[in-house]
């Protein structure tokens, strides 16, 4: 039976549990709408339960594993232990009301992830942002929001980014787009500044940082930003994450991820090296 990694948030906990109880109704050939009646609920929340969407009560999975016929104590307590740690919530929920709904999900799976590599077209990527560039495009992009919640959702970025100094940082590869470096958010003094962090933080040992430059024309990553997670635990699969303006899809097929990750593998092999990187970079800034 697998257990979540040290580190590992709330997200991947639910997920866990959630693929454990799957596989333990599966094993008695249990169907989903025989095991909700067991707990008086519907097949569709039996189904969100084991797919980590929901919170859960720790009655609930009780009940399931005793019609599982999981008696003994030695397996049922670590996973009504995981119950509990599942219900632990994020830092990330203290910003609710700020954050979509739809968002929220990310920020638990890049918490847990043990390698993040992402494409970005139009902006420098949330974790590599400084706090000035953060608030022109917060500010830019959300018309008629308060102060307050354009500082709130400036925090929230801000915070996502101490994942990569922590003990057990995740390994961050990305490949940004030419496109991102040259667009002057915020004026040339903020962009200025965020291309010279960009620099400084290619000097880190947990990040990879290439540029898909203009000059290689078309290339691989035609469908635009994405991002691909991988988690320390075996039983969860990578998973894909989509933005778009107003929602977002998580893909976790292995025949959709492993499209995408061709295109990762084709992006790295056509943009700039790692050693190359700042050199490009402190020219563009020059040009400012």
């Amino acid at each position: 039976m697998t257990t979540a990694q040290p580190g590992s948030g709330p997200t991947v906990r639910r997920i866990l549990l959630g693929s454990q109880l799957r596989r333990l109704r599966e094993e008695k050939g249990i169907t989903r709408e025989t095991a909700g009646y067991h707990i008086r609920a519907s097949e569709s929340k039996i189904s969100r339960m084991e797919l980590g969407r929901v919170s859960f009560k720790e009655r609930d999975v009780a009940d399931l594993l005793t019609f599982y016929q999981v008696t003994e104590e030695g397996e049922r307590a670590p996973l009504l232990a995981l119950v509990r740690e599942a219900n632990t919530a994020g830092w990330w929920q203290n910003f609710n009301d700020v954050l979509p709904t739809w968002f929220q999900p990310y920020v638990g799976l890049e918490e847990s992830a043990q390698l993040i590599r992402t494409y970005e077209v139009q902006f420098i990527p949330g974790l590599l942002q400084s706090e000035e560039y953060a608030r022109a495009i917060i500010t830019q992009g959300g018309s008629g929001l308060s102060s307050e919640t354009i500082e709130r959702r400036v925090s929230v970025r801000i915070n996502r980014q101490k994942l990569l100094y922590r003990a057990n940082a995740p390994r961050l590869w990305v490949v940004v787009d030419e496109a991102a470096l040259r667009r002057p958010i915020g004026g040339p003094k903020v962009m200025r500044a965020q291309i010279e962090h960009l620099v400084a933080l290619s000097e880190m040992p947990n990040l990879t940082l290439q540029v898909m430059p203009f000059a290689f024309g078309g290339h691989a990553a035609e469908g635009g930003a994405f991002t691909i997670l991988r988690f320390p635990e075996m039983d969860l699969p990578d998973v894909v994450y989509l933005e778009q303006l107003t929602s977002s899809s998580y893909l976790d097929k292995r025949e959709e991820v492993d499209r995408y990750m061709e295109v990762y593998n084709r992006l790295s092999v056509d943009s700039t090296t790692p050693a190359e990187t700042p050199d490009l970079l402190r020219r563009i800034v020059n040009e400012l």
